[in-house]
């Protein structure tokens, strides 16, 4: 399976909006944006592990450096005003770790450094930067690079689970990065002789007619695409599946953690690239 990854350290990024923590104090304290799409509970262990990174740097949360938390809780429309209130805030960097929160942050602002984290599938097609080499623009970050893993999810549900036919995926269709991901599921699922059933999700109202739809259609197992609207609702849906006994996929551990069947995918608050297969202890 061919993966590709690019990562760009914040510390460069960090280095350039004040000096070393050893010399003087700055006068001005850098102040970081962070845009998540998905809840504060959700995003707590990327944000464990970004202050962790900080840290190493040098760099302590409320003493030499302040960051603006924003979490949309699943309401994606609210990304942009969240994005433009941090560039009100003059922040001197944006972090986010979705596609959604990209594209907002990316609108509010074409010169304010914009980093992502692994959360991005495939930034180049998706229009985020130029190349993997040379970006281009005030966007950078770091990726999985790999759409495919998604099709490698069908393909080990279908493993444990043999006689599972038919497969609902839920996945929300204003996320450009569901796309590529589908497309790698549907290939699979021709080779695993798998019928899908697409499964949309826009708000977090759409849930209950999902979850009906799976029902009705009578789907034997459950995958879904990494979204912050999936992510925010990652209770509701672990619960539904766990009541109608639907073996369940996931592409974040966090599912897991949860109750969730099993994951695979990249542990993305330690930034591991190979990814690991993650399973609920019974």
């Amino acid at each position: 399976m061919s993966r590709r990854i690019f990562c760009f350290a914040l510390s460069n990024l960090f280095f350039a909006l004040c000096s070393p923590v050893q010399a003087q104090q700055p006068k001005k304290v850098p102040r970081i944006g962070f845009l998540a799409g998905a809840s504060a509970s959700f995003n707590s262990p990327q944000i464990k592990t970004f202050l962790q990174g900080l840290h190493k740097l040098g760099y302590v949360e409320g003493k030499n450096i302040v960051i603006e938390y924003r979490y949309a809780d699943g309401k994606l429309d609210r990304l942009p005003d969240l994005a433009a209130d941090l560039i009100r805030l003059k922040v001197d960097l944006i972090v986010t770790n979705s596609m959604p929160g990209v594209l907002a942050a990316k609108k509010a602002s074409r010169t304010v450094p914009i980093v992502f984290l692994a959360g991005i599938s495939d930034p180049v097609t998706s229009g985020l930067v130029d190349s993997l080499a040379r970006p281009g623009g005030n966007v950078t970050g770091l990726t999985t690079g790999a759409p495919e893993l998604a099709g490698k999810r069908l393909e080990l549900l279908k493993e444990a689970f043999p006689k599972v036919s038919r497969v609902a995926v839920i996945a929300n269709p204003a996320n450009p990065a569901r796309v590529p991901q589908w497309e790698e599921i549907e290939a699979a699922a021709q080779g695993l002789r798998v019928q899908l059933q697409s499964v949309e999700v826009r708000s977090v109202n759409d849930f209950d007619n999902a979850f009906s739809a799976i029902t009705n259609e009578r789907a034997q197992a459950l995958l879904t695409i990494a979204d912050p609207l999936t992510n925010s609702q990652a209770k509701r849906i672990i619960e539904f599946a766990t009541k109608n006994r639907l073996p369940s996929m996931y592409s974040n551990p966090e599912f897991v953690d949860r109750g969730g069947l099993m994951s695979y995918g990249p542990a993305i608050p330690t930034c591991i690239a190979v990814p690991p297969l993650t399973w609920t202890r019974f």
